[in-house]
């Protein structure tokens, strides 16, 4: 009796560890990701989680891209999962802190709050280091622009 006790409450233990992440928070935008390596503008979804981030983003009603954001790794449907850091390397920039995406995505500060200052509706913030990056970054009460004019790199949310 204890063996089948013991057995069934591993079996469960295991596949929970399986399932997918329990995001506590659903938010419709619509985004626009475009970097050298990737292009996007379309309708969306940002799921949320204490952990972890998930963003779909959609074309015609198809899903034509899920980016899972966990504290360690990034992993992308085009791409395999990696660390933070190759994913900025790879997508964005090698130059960024390897926080950057989730933390744009959440629509908090970036690079540990440089440079924040507040508005009424928010808050901006505006980095630059010659040759490496330079950021103009706004996240208001229902739109979130992180734009990088050295890197090329643009990721729009405005949420509907």
């Amino acid at each position: 009796m204890i063996k089948k006790i013991l057995l069934t409450s591993l079996i469960i233990a295991l596949l929970a560890g399986c399932s997918s992440k329990n995001y506590t928070k659903q938010e419709s935008v619509f985004i626009v990701f475009k970097t050298p390596t990737f292009k996007h503008a379309d309708l969306g979804f940002v799921y949320k989680a204490k952990d972890a981030l998930k963003v779909e983003l959609y074309s015609a009603g198809q899903a034509v891209m899920a980016l899972e954001i966990t504290e360690a790794t990034v992993c992308m449907s085009l791409l395999e999962c990696m660390g933070k850091n190759s994913f900025n390397e790879a997508v964005l920039s090698g130059y960024y802190p390897t926080d950057l995406i989730d933390n744009v995505f959440r629509g908090e500060a970036i690079f540990s709050g440089k440079n924040k200052k507040l508005t009424r509706n928010g808050f901006t913030q505006s980095i630059i280091k010659e040759n490496e990056y330079s950021i103009n970054y706004s996240v208001l009460t229902n739109q979130i622009i992180f734009r990088d004019t050295i890197n090329a790199i643009l990721i729009k949310m405005k949420r509907m």
